[in-house]
């Protein structure tokens, strides 16, 4: 196992956790659906295989040839859990949330969290491998971590985006506290030296003070955002995120919204040009109360030439189970994204 080392200016120890959605356990054996249920998917190809991981114990990882009939694999992507991050955050154990993975300088990267619910006692995980198809991967140590009353942010959620410019990987990532927080890798996908996080995206203008409590959280507060993905198409950077509550089935009120930028570091402006660090957002989906009570966390791939957005939905026929969502994206002639209707 590979020794853990992480020196940055704002975090020198792995300290911290994630948590987030239901505990889903794996199948005995492997076996094939076209309604896969998923927490928080992530998707990726390699050949002709497709693959979806998501949160899980050991993260959750199933395969499809078509992106119709998936075949959800028994055993989860980490057999076993790298020791540091069991000493680094209190109470977690293999629960793992929120994958991202993206292929960068011919090898695989995931990050992934470890976190308990309601909590910013958090860390980001990493992990590399040559071959998804192999399922070996590599233990690379830790991105990032939160430590209570330290950081008024939660290192979960992670999301990998690559700046064409000057070929540099960053990270953005968070949930609730100050919001969604970015910062520059280093050619190690870990942060580069004396890179700190800055908050990109806030579910409220700093200045509002909700009054309704987090139904979910008393830790957590009311800037109910989370889940950042960033899509690079046209001249902009697109950067989803997820509004308000996931984790409680057919009560969630989860939903997507976006904005974009010219540049990864930002200003994200929404379609009305406000700023999403100041609660600005353009609202891209939400649950139509017939199929889906609400749906979010969600990410956004060209595959085969075609631009497809993914995400879990709460179901509103199957008492709020969360399902994989796949649609097809278009573009507004002013270069906005939308669903293709189906």
């Amino acid at each position: 196992m590979k020794t853990f080392l992480f020196t940055i200016a704002f975090a020198t120890v792995c300290l911290a956790g994630v948590a987030q959605g239901p505990r889903h356990r794996f199948p005995r054996e492997a076996f094939t659906t076209e309604t896969p249920m998923a927490h928080d998917p992530v998707m990726a190809k390699e050949g002709d295989t497709y693959y979806v991981f998501a949160t899980g114990m050991g993260i959750q990882q199933m395969t499809s040839k078509d992106r119709k009939t998936w075949t959800v694999l028994p055993q989860p992507v980490m057999t076993v859990i790298p020791g540091w991050t069991t000493d680094s955050v209190p109470g977690f154990s293999s629960h793992v949330w929120a994958p991202d993975v993206i292929q960068w300088h011919g090898r695989w990267w995931m990050a992934y969290s470890c976190s308990t619910f309601g909590k910013n006692g958090s860390a980001i995980g990493l992990l590399s491998s040559r071959s998804i198809g192999a399922n070996l991967w590599k233990d690379e140590g830790c991105i990032v971590t939160s430590r209570e009353k330290r950081d008024n942010w939660n290192a979960i959620d992670p999301n990998f985006v690559i700046d064409d410019a000057t070929d540099t990987p960053w990270l953005t990532w968070g949930s609730f506290w100050d919001g969604i927080q970015l910062a520059r890798l280093d050619s190690t996908m870990h942060i580069a030296k004396g890179e700190r996080p800055r908050t990109i995206a806030r579910r409220y203008d700093p200045n509002y003070k909700p009054t309704e409590p987090n139904p979910t959280s008393k830790y957590a507060g009311t800037n109910a955002i989370e889940a950042p993905f960033i899509f690079k198409h046209g001249g902009y950077y697109y950067l989803f995120v997820s509004w308000d509550y996931c984790c409680r089935g057919a009560k969630s009120n989860y939903r997507v919204a976006v904005g974009r930028s010219k540049t990864v570091e930002g200003p994200y402006l929404d379609r009305n040009g406000k700023d999403m660090a100041n609660g600005g957002g353009t609202l891209f989906l939400e649950g139509d109360k017939k199929e889906w009570e609400a749906a979010g966390h969600c990410s956004a791939y060209t595959f085969d030439g075609e631009d497809v957005f993914v995400c879990h939905g709460y179901s509103a026929t199957r008492n709020g189970a969360a399902l994989l969502i796949q649609r097809p994206i278009s573009w507004t002639s002013d270069g906005w994204p939308q669903l293709k209707q189906e």
